[in-house]
C-alpha cells in the first residue's frame, strides 16, 4: 500500500478504484489508527468539513444510530477532519449532552491534512481548508471499491451507504451485478455473455431474460 507520510506534493491526490486504498496511520479519538488495522473488515471513510457544524451532527448522529447495521456487515466507521483531536473530543461530548447519541466509531485528527490530501477529500473550488463530505468504502482486503462525493452545503444518506456495501458485499459473494435501487431480496444482474456463442445459448440457461444481454436471477 501507499505510504502516505512519503508524499511530498500537498496538491489533492484522487485514489482510484479496485485499487489498494492509501494507507494512513493517525491519531483519533479512539487512539492511533492504522487502515491496515482494519483488514480482514469492510471500512466506511467518511471526511467532514468541521466539527461543531450543523449538517454534520446530522450526519454523524445518523452513522452513530445505524453502526451496529454497518458491524452486522462486518464494517467499521471512521470519520475525519481537518480539527484537531481535543476539537474532537468535544463535540463528540457536546452530541451526547445535547442530543443524547453516543459516537461509537473513531474521528480522525487530520491538522496535516495528509490524510485528507491522500484520499482527494479537498476539493479547492469549495474550500482550501475543509474536507468536502466525501464517502469512501473500503472492502476488506484494503481495496478502495467505492467513493461519493458530496457538496459542503448538502448531508448524505446514510441508507444509501449501508446498502451500497450490501450490494458489494452481493456481488462480490455471487459474482453479479446489482440493478439500480437494489435491495436485499430483490433480483440480481447476471453478467452478459461475452461471445456470440454464450450470447446464442444465454436465453436457454434457465435466467429470466428480456434479451441476450438482459437477464436476472432470484439469489
Amino acid at each position: 500500500m501507499e505510504n502516505i507520510n512519503a508524499v511530498q506534493n500537498p496538491a489533492p491526490g484522487m485514489p482510484r478504484l479496485n485499487e489498494p486504498a492509501p494507507e494512513f496511520e493517525a491519531k483519533t479519538t479512539h487512539g492511533v489508527k492504522k487502515l491496515s488495522d482494519y483488514r480482514g473488515k469492510w471500512v466506511v471513510l467518511f471526511s467532514h468539513p468541521a466539527d461543531f457544524t450543523p449538517v454534520c451532527t446530522t450526519e454523524f448522529m445518523a452513522f452513530a444510530n445505524a453502526y451496529p447495521e454497518f458491524q452486522e456487515l462486518n464494517a467499521e466507521l471512521v470519520g475525519l477532519s481537518i480539527d484537531s483531536n481535543y476539537a474532537h473530543l468535544a463535540w463528540v461530548r457536546n452530541i451526547k449532552e445535547k442530543f443524547g447519541v453516543d459516537i461509537p466509531f473513531p474521528i480522525i485528527e487530520d491538522l496535516s491534512m495528509k490524510v485528507a490530501n491522500a484520499y482527494g477529500m479537498i476539493q479547492p473550488g469549495a474550500s482550501d481548508t475543509s474536507a468536502v463530505r466525501a464517502t469512501f468504502i473500503i472492502d476488506d482486503r484494503g481495496v478502495l471499491r467505492a467513493m461519493v462525493y458530496y457538496p459542503m452545503t448538502n448531508g448524505r444518506s446514510i441508507p444509501e451507504f449501508l446498502r451500497l456495501v450490501k450490494a458489494l458485499q452481493t456481488s462480490d459473494s455471487h459474482g453479479v451485478a446489482t440493478p439500480e435501487s437494489w435491495q436485499p431480496g430483490d433480483k440480481v444482474i447476471v453478467p452478459p455473455p461475452a461471445t456470440a456463442e454464450g450470447a446464442e445459448a444465454r436465453m436457454q440457461e434457465g435466467y429470466e431474460c428480456k434479451d441476450w444481454y438482459f437477464c436476472t436471477k432470484s439469489l
